[in-house]
């Protein structure tokens, strides 16, 4: 790693049966978030489905909506920095986590009611 960098890793669950939990990286220089990832992620049908992520990707904060039939939907952040993106990310996820589970679990029921 070079100088001066440091790495930022962890899981945080959303509840106690560790069933919904957001995944952050960030990279950070003199407090100085280089880039970051925060992904809420919800364990259904057996294995960890990617929901909603919050990256800096592509050179922007942005928000990707990840549908269940593999589409994603990006949304620009228009924020001062990526302090501030990470900052609103974590506190977005937190907040809506059931939210966005709930509109993915119907996109599920959708797609299998179609036959998808």
């Amino acid at each position: 790693m070079a100088q001066g960098l440091k790495e930022i890793e962890f899981i945080y669950p959303l509840l106690d049966e560790f069933k919904d939990r957001l995944r952050v990286f960030a990279l950070r220089r003199k407090g100085k978030i280089l880039k970051f990832v925060v992904q809420y992620e919800a364990f259904i049908q057996n294995k960890w489905m990617p929901i909603v992520r919050y990256d800096t990707s592509h050179r922007f904060a942005h928000k990707d909506i990840i549908h269940y039939n593999g589409k994603e939907d990006k949304q620009p952040l228009y924020v001062q920095d990526f302090n501030m993106a990470l900052t609103f990310a974590v506190q977005d996820l937190r907040v809506s986590w059931k939210w966005y589970r709930a509109a993915y679990e119907k996109e599920i029921e959708n797609g299998e009611r179609e036959g998808r």
